[in-house]
């Protein structure tokens, strides 16, 4: 299985998220944001945390606009996978790939701590290895994981099951405790929690090593 991950100026997760992906047995390319094209015959693009061009501007909305970000967008439209993890949740929701918004944390301070997030659909190419309901334990770090979308639009991802995680303890005010959201065909993932940063005995805690043997099982069986 292929993976490819995109490097904006400022990424700071983009070799926890290869290493990630290398480890579940995917191999990696990195990406470049100023490419233009992806490389041939990829099964997932993951775009990772960190402070894409500082942050400047809105989180995400310089890097959604980067010359990568058109490939992104036609490979989820052709039904490509992607995960975005933080920022990277922060440009999918600035490409358009997903719904909603990223805002200011309500306490308008950053917050850099493991959470517990509630598994909310199993039923998914990313939490096939989770028992929905099962509750686990994943680090954040954001100062803008606010996540927000309409009335209408919360209604709509609840009757679609889109809603993939939920804090336990929300620590930034995200409408309906969403920590995590997936597109239409459940085949791209935003979410603001690192289960790449619990992947690893090393890191404190494997909660999110059955994301990426979920989405290696999902691909080797498409």
């Amino acid at each position: 299985m292929r993976a490819a991950v995109i490097v904006f100026p400022g990424s700071n997760c983009d070799r926890d998220l290869a290493v990630a992906f290398e480890r579940a047995g995917m191999d990696v390319t990195m990406v470049w944001h100023k490419d233009t094209d992806l490389p041939e015959g990829l099964d997932i693009v993951g775009v990772p945390g960190g402070f894409s061009f500082g942050d400047y501007l809105r989180c995400g909305a310089i890097a959604a606009n980067s010359p990568i970000c058109k490939s992104l967008i036609a490979h989820t439209e052709r039904g490509g996978y992607a995960l975005g993890v933080c920022n990277g949740f922060q440009v999918l929701a600035e490409t358009g790939i997903l719904p909603g918004a990223l805002r200011r944390n309500a306490g308008l301070k950053y917050i850099c701590r493991t959470v517990g997030l509630k598994v909310e659909n199993s039923d998914t190419a990313f939490t096939g290895g989770y028992e929905t309901g099962q509750v686990i334990d994943i680090p954040i770090a954001h100062h803008d994981g606010n996540y927000f979308v309409t009335d209408e639009k919360l209604a709509q991802l609840r009757d679609e099951g889109r809603i993939a995680f939920t804090y336990t303890d929300n620590p930034n005010g995200s409408v309906a405790d969403i920590a995590g959201v997936v597109s239409k065909n459940g085949r791209v993932l935003g979410m603001m929690p690192h289960p790449e940063r619990a992947a690893d005995d090393g890191h404190g805690g494997t909660d999110g090593v059955a994301m990426f043997r979920s989405l290696m099982d999902q691909l080797a069986t498409a």
